[in-house]
Protein backbone atom coordinates (compact mmCIF):
# COMPACT_ATOMS: atom_id res chain seq x y z
CA UNK A 1 0.00 0.00 0.00
CA UNK A 2 1.29 3.34 -1.30
CA UNK A 3 1.13 6.16 1.72
CA UNK A 4 0.05 9.86 0.98
CA UNK A 5 0.59 13.02 3.03
CA UNK A 6 -1.35 15.88 3.34
CA UNK A 7 0.49 19.61 1.91
CA UNK A 8 -0.30 21.98 4.74
CA UNK A 9 1.80 25.30 5.21
CA UNK A 10 4.59 24.10 3.11
CA UNK A 11 4.99 21.10 5.50
CA UNK A 12 4.04 17.07 4.35
CA UNK A 13 2.66 15.86 7.54
CA UNK A 14 1.05 12.42 8.33
CA UNK A 15 -2.57 12.27 9.27
CA UNK A 16 -4.28 11.09 12.31
CA UNK A 17 -6.76 9.62 10.40
CA UNK A 18 -6.59 7.58 7.13
CA UNK A 19 -8.50 5.68 4.49
CA UNK A 20 -8.50 3.31 1.44
CA UNK A 21 -8.41 4.64 -1.76
CA UNK A 22 -9.94 1.89 -3.98
CA UNK A 23 -8.35 1.11 -7.69
CA UNK A 24 -11.77 1.06 -9.98
CA UNK A 25 -10.27 -1.49 -12.54
CA UNK A 26 -9.53 -4.23 -9.87
CA UNK A 27 -12.30 -2.93 -6.54
CA UNK A 28 -9.12 -3.76 -4.49
CA UNK A 29 -7.51 -0.87 -2.47
CA UNK A 30 -4.07 0.45 -3.59
CA UNK A 31 -2.62 3.43 -1.48
CA UNK A 32 -3.66 4.81 2.25
CA UNK A 33 -4.76 8.84 2.17
CA UNK A 34 -4.91 10.59 4.54
CA UNK A 35 -8.08 11.92 6.38
CA UNK A 36 -8.25 16.09 7.36
CA UNK A 37 -9.70 17.02 10.50
CA UNK A 38 -11.56 20.23 10.88
CA UNK A 39 -8.51 21.74 13.15
CA UNK A 40 -6.34 20.52 10.16
CA UNK A 41 -8.97 22.73 7.69
CA UNK A 42 -8.25 26.10 10.26
CA UNK A 43 -4.21 25.53 10.60
CA UNK A 44 -4.69 25.00 6.32
CA UNK A 45 -6.63 28.36 6.05
CA UNK A 46 -4.64 30.23 8.50
CA UNK A 47 -1.33 29.31 6.74
CA UNK A 48 -2.69 30.87 3.50
CA UNK A 49 -4.12 34.26 5.41
CA UNK A 50 0.04 34.54 7.08
CA UNK A 51 0.84 33.89 3.35
CA UNK A 52 -1.45 35.88 1.87
CA UNK A 53 -0.22 39.07 4.26
CA UNK A 54 3.15 38.53 4.04
CA UNK A 55 5.68 40.61 2.79
CA UNK A 56 7.24 37.80 0.61
CA UNK A 57 3.98 37.00 -1.24
CA UNK A 58 2.03 40.50 -1.00
CA UNK A 59 4.76 42.42 -2.07
CA UNK A 60 6.25 40.23 -4.65
CA UNK A 61 5.66 41.58 -8.00
CA UNK A 62 3.23 40.13 -10.85
CA UNK A 63 6.24 39.52 -13.21
CA UNK A 64 7.85 37.43 -10.03
CA UNK A 65 4.64 35.43 -9.71
CA UNK A 66 4.83 34.56 -13.13
CA UNK A 67 7.89 33.47 -13.15
CA UNK A 68 6.93 31.06 -10.57
CA UNK A 69 4.38 29.90 -12.20
CA UNK A 70 5.50 29.45 -15.43
CA UNK A 71 8.74 27.49 -13.41
CA UNK A 72 5.50 25.10 -11.66
CA UNK A 73 4.12 24.57 -15.46
CA UNK A 74 7.45 23.02 -16.60
CA UNK A 75 7.44 20.99 -13.63
CA UNK A 76 4.27 19.54 -14.35
CA UNK A 77 5.61 18.98 -18.08
CA UNK A 78 7.93 16.73 -16.57
CA UNK A 79 6.31 14.82 -14.28
CA UNK A 80 3.24 14.33 -16.37
CA UNK A 81 3.61 10.59 -17.25
CA UNK A 82 3.73 10.13 -13.41
CA UNK A 83 0.90 12.19 -12.79
CA UNK A 84 -1.06 10.33 -15.26
CA UNK A 85 -0.12 7.11 -14.46
CA UNK A 86 -1.43 8.19 -10.64
CA UNK A 87 -4.47 9.42 -11.82
CA UNK A 88 -5.46 6.24 -13.87
CA UNK A 89 -4.78 3.89 -11.27
CA UNK A 90 -6.52 5.62 -8.48
CA UNK A 91 -9.97 7.20 -10.92
CA UNK A 92 -9.77 4.37 -13.37
CA UNK A 93 -9.53 7.16 -16.06
CA UNK A 94 -7.87 5.76 -19.02
CA UNK A 95 -3.82 6.41 -19.95
CA UNK A 96 -4.15 7.29 -23.59
CA UNK A 97 -6.41 10.18 -22.43
CA UNK A 98 -4.44 11.46 -18.64
CA UNK A 99 -1.24 11.63 -20.37
CA UNK A 100 -2.31 14.13 -22.81
CA UNK A 101 -4.67 16.23 -20.49
CA UNK A 102 -2.13 16.20 -17.82
CA UNK A 103 0.23 17.94 -20.24
CA UNK A 104 -2.12 20.22 -21.39
CA UNK A 105 -2.36 21.29 -18.02
CA UNK A 106 1.18 22.59 -17.87
CA UNK A 107 -0.24 25.62 -20.91
CA UNK A 108 -3.02 26.50 -18.75
CA UNK A 109 -0.58 27.19 -15.49
CA UNK A 110 1.97 28.92 -18.61
CA UNK A 111 -1.14 30.78 -19.62
CA UNK A 112 -1.33 32.67 -16.48
CA UNK A 113 1.90 32.75 -15.87
CA UNK A 114 1.56 35.27 -18.93
CA UNK A 115 -1.31 36.97 -17.56
CA UNK A 116 -0.08 37.95 -13.75
CA UNK A 117 1.49 40.75 -14.94
CA UNK A 118 -1.40 41.89 -17.46
CA UNK A 119 -4.29 42.23 -14.94
CA UNK A 120 -4.51 46.10 -14.85
CA UNK A 121 -6.53 48.54 -13.09
CA UNK A 122 -7.94 52.12 -15.35
CA UNK A 123 -8.31 55.86 -15.27
CA UNK A 124 -11.54 57.23 -14.80
CA UNK A 125 -12.43 60.13 -16.71
CA UNK A 126 -14.09 61.87 -13.65
CA UNK A 127 -16.73 64.89 -14.01
CA UNK A 128 -14.65 66.80 -11.36
CA UNK A 129 -11.65 69.41 -12.46
CA UNK A 130 -9.61 68.71 -9.48
CA UNK A 131 -9.79 65.14 -9.32
CA UNK A 132 -7.78 62.46 -10.67
CA UNK A 133 -9.77 58.85 -10.07
CA UNK A 134 -8.56 55.36 -10.99
CA UNK A 135 -9.00 51.83 -10.31
CA UNK A 136 -7.06 49.29 -8.70
CA UNK A 137 -7.34 45.17 -9.51
CA UNK A 138 -6.25 43.53 -6.09
CA UNK A 139 -6.52 40.22 -4.96
CA UNK A 140 -9.61 39.27 -2.71
CA UNK A 141 -7.54 36.95 -0.54
CA UNK A 142 -7.68 33.32 0.70
CA UNK A 143 -9.32 31.28 -2.07
CA UNK A 144 -10.99 27.44 -0.88
CA UNK A 145 -11.24 24.61 -4.11
CA UNK A 146 -12.83 22.23 -3.97
CA UNK A 147 -12.28 19.76 -6.78
CA UNK A 148 -14.16 16.27 -7.67
CA UNK A 149 -11.88 13.54 -9.04
CA UNK A 150 -13.04 13.74 -12.50
CA UNK A 151 -10.02 15.66 -14.51
CA UNK A 152 -9.06 16.88 -11.17
CA UNK A 153 -5.69 17.92 -12.66
CA UNK A 154 -7.01 20.72 -14.86
CA UNK A 155 -10.01 21.44 -12.85
CA UNK A 156 -7.32 22.67 -9.97
CA UNK A 157 -5.28 23.95 -12.44
CA UNK A 158 -8.49 26.76 -13.70
CA UNK A 159 -8.31 28.07 -9.92
CA UNK A 160 -5.20 27.70 -9.03
CA UNK A 161 -3.99 29.51 -11.85
CA UNK A 162 -5.82 32.31 -12.09
CA UNK A 163 -5.89 32.44 -8.10
CA UNK A 164 -2.14 33.06 -7.66
CA UNK A 165 -1.75 35.11 -10.82
CA UNK A 166 -3.75 37.63 -8.90
CA UNK A 167 -2.08 37.37 -5.70
CA UNK A 168 -4.37 35.27 -3.79
CA UNK A 169 -3.40 32.16 -1.56
CA UNK A 170 -5.15 28.38 -2.06
CA UNK A 171 -6.40 25.84 -0.12
CA UNK A 172 -7.30 23.11 -2.27
CA UNK A 173 -10.09 19.88 -0.45
CA UNK A 174 -9.32 17.43 -3.31
CA UNK A 175 -12.01 14.22 -3.61
CA UNK A 176 -12.15 11.49 -1.37
CA UNK A 177 -12.80 9.53 -4.27
CA UNK A 178 -9.10 9.30 -5.88
CA UNK A 179 -6.94 11.96 -4.63
CA UNK A 180 -3.81 10.99 -4.95
CA UNK A 181 -2.86 13.04 -8.13
CA UNK A 182 -4.06 15.94 -6.18
CA UNK A 183 -1.14 14.75 -2.99
CA UNK A 184 1.11 14.30 -5.71
CA UNK A 185 0.91 17.80 -7.03
CA UNK A 186 1.84 19.26 -3.74
CA UNK A 187 4.66 17.95 -3.91
CA UNK A 188 5.65 18.96 -7.46
CA UNK A 189 4.45 22.57 -6.34
CA UNK A 190 6.62 22.33 -3.02
CA UNK A 191 9.39 22.23 -5.66
CA UNK A 192 8.68 25.04 -7.66
CA UNK A 193 9.37 27.65 -4.70
CA UNK A 194 6.45 29.35 -4.31
CA UNK A 195 6.47 30.61 -0.56
CA UNK A 196 5.08 28.40 2.74
CA UNK A 197 1.13 28.59 3.09
CA UNK A 198 0.38 29.91 -0.66
CA UNK A 199 -0.95 27.00 -1.56
CA UNK A 200 -2.45 23.72 0.90
CA UNK A 201 -4.04 20.49 -0.09
CA UNK A 202 -6.03 18.37 1.93
CA UNK A 203 -8.73 15.63 1.00
CA UNK A 204 -11.74 14.40 3.11
CA UNK A 205 -15.46 13.43 3.32
CA UNK A 206 -17.94 16.25 3.63
CA UNK A 207 -17.27 17.62 7.13
CA UNK A 208 -13.92 19.08 5.56
CA UNK A 209 -15.52 20.61 2.83
CA UNK A 210 -18.28 22.56 4.95
CA UNK A 211 -15.14 23.59 7.40
CA UNK A 212 -13.45 25.02 4.55
CA UNK A 213 -16.07 26.54 2.37
CA UNK A 214 -17.56 27.80 5.94
CA UNK A 215 -14.49 29.36 7.20
CA UNK A 216 -14.75 32.97 8.07
CA UNK A 217 -10.71 34.13 6.48
CA UNK A 218 -12.11 32.09 3.30
CA UNK A 219 -13.13 35.16 1.01
CA UNK A 220 -14.13 33.06 -2.39
CA UNK A 221 -15.11 29.68 -3.14
CA UNK A 222 -13.83 28.26 -6.68
CA UNK A 223 -15.98 24.84 -6.43
CA UNK A 224 -16.78 22.13 -9.42
CA UNK A 225 -19.06 19.30 -8.81
CA UNK A 226 -22.73 18.24 -9.06
CA UNK A 227 -25.86 21.40 -7.84
CA UNK A 228 -26.69 19.74 -4.40
CA UNK A 229 -23.43 20.14 -3.00
CA UNK A 230 -23.48 23.38 -4.79
CA UNK A 231 -26.25 24.39 -2.59
CA UNK A 232 -24.53 23.32 0.54
CA UNK A 233 -21.75 25.54 -0.21
CA UNK A 234 -23.49 28.50 -1.17
CA UNK A 235 -24.88 27.83 2.32
CA UNK A 236 -21.76 27.57 4.01
CA UNK A 237 -20.35 30.88 2.09
CA UNK A 238 -22.90 33.24 3.34
CA UNK A 239 -22.12 32.85 6.86
CA UNK A 240 -19.04 35.42 5.78
CA UNK A 241 -19.86 36.49 2.61
CA UNK A 242 -17.80 34.41 0.22
CA UNK A 243 -18.21 35.41 -3.24
CA UNK A 244 -18.31 32.11 -5.26
CA UNK A 245 -17.71 30.17 -8.40
CA UNK A 246 -19.41 27.17 -9.22
CA UNK A 247 -18.62 24.66 -12.47
CA UNK A 248 -21.89 22.08 -11.80
CA UNK A 249 -23.01 19.28 -13.77
CA UNK A 250 -24.90 18.78 -17.41
CA UNK A 251 -27.39 16.95 -19.76
CA UNK A 252 -25.62 18.55 -22.79
CA UNK A 253 -27.38 18.21 -26.04
CA UNK A 254 -25.48 17.02 -29.46
CA UNK A 255 -27.74 18.72 -32.09
CA UNK A 256 -27.27 16.38 -35.89
CA UNK A 257 -28.89 18.05 -38.42
CA UNK A 258 -29.47 16.26 -41.98
CA UNK A 259 -26.93 18.15 -43.53
CA UNK A 260 -24.19 17.41 -41.63
CA UNK A 261 -21.05 15.47 -42.13
CA UNK A 262 -21.79 12.26 -40.58
CA UNK A 263 -18.69 10.34 -40.03
CA UNK A 264 -17.74 13.39 -38.07
CA UNK A 265 -20.70 13.30 -36.33
CA UNK A 266 -20.50 9.97 -34.82
CA UNK A 267 -16.91 10.36 -34.06
CA UNK A 268 -17.68 13.49 -32.38
CA UNK A 269 -20.83 11.81 -30.45
CA UNK A 270 -18.28 8.92 -29.65
CA UNK A 271 -16.52 11.06 -28.09
CA UNK A 272 -18.60 13.12 -26.68
CA UNK A 273 -19.96 10.69 -24.51
CA UNK A 274 -18.03 7.57 -24.53
CA UNK A 275 -14.47 9.27 -23.74
CA UNK A 276 -14.14 9.44 -20.31
CA UNK A 277 -16.50 6.90 -19.52
CA UNK A 278 -18.56 9.74 -19.72
CA UNK A 279 -17.39 10.71 -16.56
CA UNK A 280 -17.45 14.41 -17.64
CA UNK A 281 -19.47 17.60 -17.03
CA UNK A 282 -19.73 18.30 -20.39
CA UNK A 283 -20.58 14.92 -22.15
CA UNK A 284 -22.95 15.34 -24.46
CA UNK A 285 -25.88 13.36 -23.12
CA UNK A 286 -28.20 13.78 -25.18
CA UNK A 287 -28.46 13.13 -28.95
CA UNK A 288 -30.82 15.48 -30.91
CA UNK A 289 -30.49 13.94 -34.32
CA UNK A 290 -33.03 14.73 -37.14
CA UNK A 291 -35.69 12.76 -37.69
CA UNK A 292 -34.41 11.52 -41.71
CA UNK A 293 -31.41 10.36 -40.97
CA UNK A 294 -32.00 8.86 -37.44
CA UNK A 295 -31.82 5.01 -38.59
CA UNK A 296 -28.63 5.66 -39.78
CA UNK A 297 -26.66 8.07 -37.44
CA UNK A 298 -27.90 5.20 -35.18
CA UNK A 299 -27.02 1.75 -37.05
CA UNK A 300 -23.18 3.81 -36.85
CA UNK A 301 -23.12 4.91 -33.80
CA UNK A 302 -24.13 1.76 -32.70
CA UNK A 303 -21.73 -0.17 -34.60
CA UNK A 304 -18.90 2.04 -33.09
CA UNK A 305 -19.93 1.84 -29.47
CA UNK A 306 -19.85 -2.15 -29.73
CA UNK A 307 -16.63 -1.64 -31.11
CA UNK A 308 -15.10 0.20 -28.39
CA UNK A 309 -12.48 -1.52 -26.66
CA UNK A 310 -12.98 -1.79 -22.56
CA UNK A 311 -10.32 -3.07 -20.50
CA UNK A 312 -7.66 -1.99 -18.35
CA UNK A 313 -7.29 1.93 -17.99
CA UNK A 314 -3.41 1.97 -17.62
CA UNK A 315 -3.13 0.03 -21.24
CA UNK A 316 -2.56 2.46 -24.65
CA UNK A 317 -5.12 0.26 -26.64
CA UNK A 318 -8.45 0.47 -23.89
CA UNK A 319 -10.77 3.21 -25.21
CA UNK A 320 -13.40 2.86 -22.44
CA UNK A 321 -12.25 2.22 -18.97
CA UNK A 322 -14.43 1.78 -15.32
CA UNK A 323 -16.29 3.87 -13.76
CA UNK A 324 -14.74 5.76 -10.61
CA UNK A 325 -16.53 4.04 -7.39
CA UNK A 326 -19.25 1.46 -7.41
CA UNK A 327 -21.80 3.72 -6.61
CA UNK A 328 -21.77 5.36 -9.92
CA UNK A 329 -21.71 2.04 -11.82
CA UNK A 330 -24.46 0.79 -9.22
CA UNK A 331 -26.46 4.54 -9.83
CA UNK A 332 -26.06 3.73 -13.81
CA UNK A 333 -27.74 0.33 -13.69
CA UNK A 334 -30.85 1.75 -12.05
CA UNK A 335 -31.78 4.49 -14.08
CA UNK A 336 -31.11 2.71 -17.86
CA UNK A 337 -33.48 0.77 -15.79
CA UNK A 338 -35.90 3.05 -14.84
CA UNK A 339 -35.88 4.25 -18.23
CA UNK A 340 -36.48 1.41 -19.78
CA UNK A 341 -39.56 0.35 -17.64
CA UNK A 342 -40.43 4.41 -18.88
CA UNK A 343 -40.65 3.10 -21.97
CA UNK A 344 -37.30 3.80 -23.69
CA UNK A 345 -35.75 1.27 -26.02
CA UNK A 346 -32.09 -0.19 -25.59
CA UNK A 347 -30.10 0.20 -28.27
CA UNK A 348 -26.94 -1.77 -27.37
CA UNK A 349 -25.16 -2.35 -23.20
CA UNK A 350 -27.19 -1.30 -20.18
CA UNK A 351 -25.02 -3.73 -18.35
CA UNK A 352 -21.98 -4.36 -16.57
CA UNK A 353 -19.37 -6.32 -18.39
CA UNK A 354 -18.36 -9.66 -16.54
CA UNK A 355 -15.05 -8.76 -14.94
CA UNK A 356 -13.71 -7.46 -11.82
CA UNK A 357 -13.65 -3.31 -11.32
CA UNK A 358 -16.55 -1.03 -11.52
CA UNK A 359 -16.99 -1.35 -16.08
CA UNK A 360 -20.25 -0.56 -17.82
CA UNK A 361 -20.75 -0.79 -21.53
CA UNK A 362 -21.23 2.13 -23.10
CA UNK A 363 -25.30 2.63 -23.53
CA UNK A 364 -27.84 3.56 -25.96
CA UNK A 365 -31.23 4.72 -25.14
CA UNK A 366 -33.66 5.72 -27.76
CA UNK A 367 -36.43 7.64 -25.79
CA UNK A 368 -38.58 8.94 -28.76
CA UNK A 369 -41.49 6.47 -27.37
CA UNK A 370 -40.71 8.08 -24.15
CA UNK A 371 -40.40 11.66 -23.93
CA UNK A 372 -40.56 11.58 -19.60
CA UNK A 373 -37.76 8.97 -19.47
CA UNK A 374 -35.53 9.77 -16.28
CA UNK A 375 -32.37 9.26 -18.76
CA UNK A 376 -33.35 12.65 -20.73
CA UNK A 377 -33.31 14.62 -17.49
CA UNK A 378 -30.48 13.27 -15.15
CA UNK A 379 -26.93 13.14 -15.58
CA UNK A 380 -25.80 9.83 -15.30
CA UNK A 381 -22.14 10.25 -15.42
CA UNK A 382 -21.23 7.40 -17.00
CA UNK A 383 -21.37 5.84 -20.66
CA UNK A 384 -24.65 6.17 -21.73
CA UNK A 385 -26.24 8.08 -24.60
CA UNK A 386 -30.22 8.90 -24.84
CA UNK A 387 -31.60 9.71 -28.41
CA UNK A 388 -34.79 11.68 -29.04
CA UNK A 389 -35.19 12.83 -32.66
CA UNK A 390 -36.93 16.70 -34.53
CA UNK A 391 -38.27 17.39 -37.35
CA UNK A 392 -37.52 20.71 -37.66
CA UNK A 393 -34.84 23.61 -36.20
CA UNK A 394 -37.87 25.07 -33.71
CA UNK A 395 -38.25 21.30 -32.22
CA UNK A 396 -34.45 21.02 -31.90
CA UNK A 397 -34.18 24.31 -29.88
CA UNK A 398 -36.83 23.29 -27.73
CA UNK A 399 -35.88 19.70 -26.84
CA UNK A 400 -32.06 21.27 -26.56
CA UNK A 401 -33.31 23.71 -24.13
CA UNK A 402 -35.28 21.11 -22.54
CA UNK A 403 -33.11 20.96 -19.10
CA UNK A 404 -32.39 22.89 -16.12
CA UNK A 405 -28.45 22.51 -16.92
CA UNK A 406 -26.75 24.91 -19.49
CA UNK A 407 -23.42 24.20 -19.77
CA UNK A 408 -22.48 22.65 -23.14
CA UNK A 409 -24.10 21.66 -26.21
CA UNK A 410 -22.95 20.50 -29.38
CA UNK A 411 -24.33 21.29 -33.38
CA UNK A 412 -23.42 19.63 -36.32
CA UNK A 413 -24.59 21.45 -39.79
CA UNK A 414 -23.03 22.99 -42.96
CA UNK A 415 -25.85 25.55 -43.00
CA UNK A 416 -24.08 28.59 -41.90
CA UNK A 417 -26.84 30.80 -41.33
CA UNK A 418 -28.70 27.94 -39.60
CA UNK A 419 -25.43 27.51 -37.19
CA UNK A 420 -25.93 31.40 -36.60
CA UNK A 421 -29.59 31.36 -35.62
CA UNK A 422 -29.07 28.06 -33.58
CA UNK A 423 -25.93 29.60 -31.29
CA UNK A 424 -27.99 31.83 -30.36
CA UNK A 425 -31.11 30.12 -29.22
CA UNK A 426 -29.41 27.68 -27.51
CA UNK A 427 -29.00 28.14 -23.72
CA UNK A 428 -25.37 27.05 -23.04
CA UNK A 429 -22.13 28.20 -21.71
CA UNK A 430 -20.61 26.63 -24.15
CA UNK A 431 -21.64 26.26 -28.27
CA UNK A 432 -19.22 23.51 -29.96
CA UNK A 433 -20.29 23.65 -33.89
CA UNK A 434 -18.70 21.10 -36.04
CA UNK A 435 -16.58 19.87 -33.60
CA UNK A 436 -16.89 18.56 -29.09
CA UNK A 437 -14.67 18.87 -26.09
CA UNK A 438 -12.02 21.43 -27.49
CA UNK A 439 -10.81 23.92 -25.06
CA UNK A 440 -8.61 25.72 -24.36
CA UNK A 441 -6.96 27.90 -21.28
CA UNK A 442 -7.67 30.85 -23.51
CA UNK A 443 -11.21 30.57 -23.74
CA UNK A 444 -13.71 30.64 -20.61
CA UNK A 445 -15.22 27.69 -19.14
CA UNK A 446 -18.70 27.66 -17.31
CA UNK A 447 -22.62 27.31 -17.75
CA UNK A 448 -25.90 28.83 -15.80
CA UNK A 449 -29.14 27.05 -14.08
CA UNK A 450 -28.15 24.06 -12.36
CA UNK A 451 -24.61 24.07 -14.42
CA UNK A 452 -23.69 26.82 -12.12
CA UNK A 453 -21.80 30.55 -12.51
CA UNK A 454 -19.09 32.13 -12.80
CA UNK A 455 -16.23 30.87 -15.95
CA UNK A 456 -12.78 29.24 -15.68
CA UNK A 457 -10.36 29.25 -18.14
CA UNK A 458 -9.49 32.86 -19.75
CA UNK A 459 -8.45 35.82 -18.22
CA UNK A 460 -12.34 36.40 -16.65
CA UNK A 461 -11.23 33.46 -14.85
CA UNK A 462 -8.26 36.37 -13.35
CA UNK A 463 -10.62 38.81 -12.45
CA UNK A 464 -13.17 36.70 -10.55
CA UNK A 465 -10.10 36.82 -8.13
CA UNK A 466 -9.61 40.43 -7.66
CA UNK A 467 -12.03 43.08 -5.73
CA UNK A 468 -11.81 46.61 -7.83
CA UNK A 469 -10.25 49.23 -5.33
CA UNK A 470 -11.66 53.49 -6.32
CA UNK A 471 -8.62 55.74 -5.46
CA UNK A 472 -9.17 59.52 -5.45
CA UNK A 473 -6.85 61.63 -5.86
CA UNK A 474 -7.70 65.63 -5.05
CA UNK A 475 -5.19 68.30 -7.06
CA UNK A 476 -5.77 71.43 -5.88
CA UNK A 477 -3.71 73.01 -3.46
CA UNK A 478 -7.13 75.16 -2.42
CA UNK A 479 -8.82 74.60 1.06
CA UNK A 480 -11.91 72.25 1.11
CA UNK A 481 -14.37 75.43 1.28
CA UNK A 482 -17.15 73.59 3.26
CA UNK A 483 -16.83 70.50 4.53
CA UNK A 484 -20.81 69.67 5.10
CA UNK A 485 -20.98 70.11 1.02
CA UNK A 486 -20.17 66.21 -0.82
CA UNK A 487 -17.91 66.73 -3.49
Amino acid sequence: MQSFQHYIGGVFEDATEHFDSINPATGAPWARMPEATVADVSRAVDAAERAFLSTEWASMTASARGRLLMRLADLIAEAAPRLAKLETRDTGKIIRETSAQIAYVAEYYRYYAGLADKIEGAHLPIDKPDMEVWLRREPVGVVAAVVPWNSQLFLSAVKIGPALAAGCTVVLKASEDGPAPMLEFARIFDQAGFPKGVLSVITGGSEVGAALTSHPKVAHVAFTGGPDTARHILRNSAENLASTSLELGGKSPFIVFDDAELESAVNAQVSGIFAATGQSCVAGSRLVVQAGIKDAFLARLKEKAEAVVIGAPDRMETEVGPLCTLRQRERAEQLVARSVEQGAKLITGGQAPDRDGYFFAPTILDCDTAPNAVCLSEEFFGPVLSVVSFRDEDEAIAIANDTQYGLASGLFTRDLTRAHRMIRAIRAGIVWVNTYRAVSPIAPFGGHGLSGHGREGGIAAALDYTTVKAVWLRTSDEPIPDPFVMR
